[in-house]
């Protein structure tokens, strides 16, 4: 075989296709070590789990107060069950959130799991309020069906406080 004649054109020519190389190269690493939303996304989970762990916690107070104010069991009742749908729904749209599909469940955190101990109704009625609140500060920075979730839950919370517990 012969070699082929190097001339400046095709020394320029294979400078620029090592140069179009190298660039490529970087491009591909920069966009290797580019957070693409992942951060965002991680923060939306937890701000999401946070939530659900507050509804379970809210669903704990209300079954727990039903021995400090028997009177009250319907309302304690209605509330429990609505605190734990909210914890489920939230539950789903965590899963989703994480590419787990609707399938996926999540299990509690270890702090949600531990019995509380009764609080009486002003305490489930303060407890509310602020989930209330907290959810709807979370509705005001989301879009879509997480803020329509979110206002939902707000709006339920507010609810309970205002009619169940009033």
């Amino acid at each position: 075989m012969t070699p082929l004649p190097t001339t400046s054109h095709s020394r320029r020519s294979a400078l620029k296709i090592a140069g179009a190389a190298s660039i490529g190269a970087i491009a591909f690493a920069a966009a290797a070590c580019t957070d693409n939303g992942s951060a965002q996304a991680a923060v939306e989970v937890d701000q999401l789990t946070s939530q659900a762990d507050r509804a379970r916690a809210d669903a704990a107070a209300a079954s727990n107060s039903i021995a400090l104010a028997p009177e009250r069991v319907a309302a304690l009742t209605t509330i429990s069950a609505e605190r734990t749908a909210h914890a489920d729904a939230l539950d789903a749209e965590i899963a989703r959130a994480a590419g787990g599909g609707a399938g996926t469940t999540t299990t509690p955190s270890a702090s949600s799991t531990a019995p509380a101990a009764p609080a009486g109704i002003d305490s489930v009625r303060t407890s509310l309020a602020e989930s209330a609140r907290a959810a709807a500060d979370l509705a005001r920075t989301t879009t879509g069906y997480r803020a329509g979730l979110l206002g939902s839950i707000s709006a339920a919370c507010a609810t309970q406080t205002a009619v169940l517990l009033s």
